[in-house]
């Protein structure tokens, strides 16, 4: 399973997603989004000079505790922008 995590403010999303490529279509529709409207606005009292930076996480689910496979860098949405930092698809 696959997660969307924002590492700036370690907070997980709520959506699961079956497969990367599902996760980083996700992804590549909040960068259309304006950074100051949900789900960009950061969640922090300094939202305006703040950033969400989106990481893509893989969870192994099959144990009771999940455990991380791997997490990558993808997004960074803030007020100067979008700054892929995987290749967009």
């Amino acid at each position: 399973m696959f997660k969307i995590e924002d590492a700036m403010h370690a907070e997980l999303q709520p959506e699961d997603f079956p497969s990367f490529t599902a996760a980083a279509n996700e992804l590549k529709r909040r960068a259309a989004i304006s950074w100051d409207e949900e789900p960009n606005k950061c969640p922090c009292s300094n939202w305006r000079n703040c950033s969400r930076n989106y990481q893509i996480v893989e969870y192994d689910t099959t144990q009771e505790r999940w455990v991380e496979l791997q997490r990558i860098d993808f997004l960074t949405v803030s007020a100067s922008g979008v700054e892929w930092v995987s290749p967009a698809l």
